[in-house]
């Protein structure tokens, strides 16, 4: 992550789309225990981990992420006012494909996509808690003829629709319990705040910082041209 990407992301509350409706969404899905362990594997600065609390208020969140600085992010109260030194949180840098369980859920949002979902799965699989699961977003388009725009917006990364979403989780021995679209309010939830950001930063911005604001506008922009077409997709799955 460069110097200019993460000007423009560090105090960001989010780092992708979401809402706690998500979260509540999935833990009705499974059943989710009140003293369940869970993982939020690519947590970002943190900002699901309080509707995992809220999901399973005596239970623990052990949050992972690759990029430190977002990991130091997790316990900023003044920022966030989220988690502080709950002991209920555990949080540290590291790879989310090499994770220690048990766990009975493993939150992933908007993160499967750079392992691929049949890796991650089979990854995780040994870190499930017996009738542990997965819920996890990835890309997804929502027509079977998606415009080049639609396309673009994923910048290569090969976006897939529904089925075939199913068809990979199928093929990493699991099975799909439920799956529901992650809303324009959770998109907004990102993409508000990171607006009101490149306005900030514009005056005196350098020519890399510049660079990294208008990539951030086009990526705003091409969402919301496009978000009848494509988005994420948040499914919840278990081995079989």
């Amino acid at each position: 992550m460069n110097d200019a990407f993460f000007t423009l992301h560090s105090k960001l509350e989010r780092e992708g789309p979401g809402e706690p409706a998500d979260v509540e969404w999935a833990a009705g899905i499974v059943g989710l225990k009140p003293n369940a362990r869970i993982c939020d594997a690519a947590c970002g600065p943190g900002a699901d981990i309080p509707a995992l609390l809220a999901a399973a208020p005596d239970g623990h969140v052990t949050a992972v992420d690759s990029h430190k600085p977002f990991i130091d992010e997790v316990f900023i109260d003044e920022v966030f006012m989220r988690v502080g030194n709950d002991p209920r949180v555990t949080a540290y840098a590291g790879d989310m494909l090499k994770l220690k369980g048990p766990f009975d859920l493993i939150w992933c949002a908007g993160a499967v996509y750079f392992a691929g979902i049949r890796k991650a799965l089979s990854a995780w699989r040994p870190c499930l808690s017996p009738g542990g699961t997965v819920a996890f977003s990835e890309p997804c388009f929502f027509t079977d003829k998606p415009t080049d725009g639609a396309r673009a917006f994923w910048d290569g990364y090969p976006t897939q629709d529904e089925t075939a979403i199913r068809a990979a989780v199928a093929a990493a021995d699991y099975e799909v319990l439920a799956t529901r679209r992650i809303s324009d309010a959770a998109w907004e939830a990102y993409y508000g705040p990171m607006a009101a950001r490149i306005a900030s930063l514009r005056e005196g911005a350098g020519e890399a910082l510049a660079a990294a604001l208008d990539e951030g506008e086009n990526e705003i922009e091409g969402y919301r041209r496009h978000k009848a077409e494509t988005g994420y997709l948040l499914s919840v799955v278990r081995p079989v």
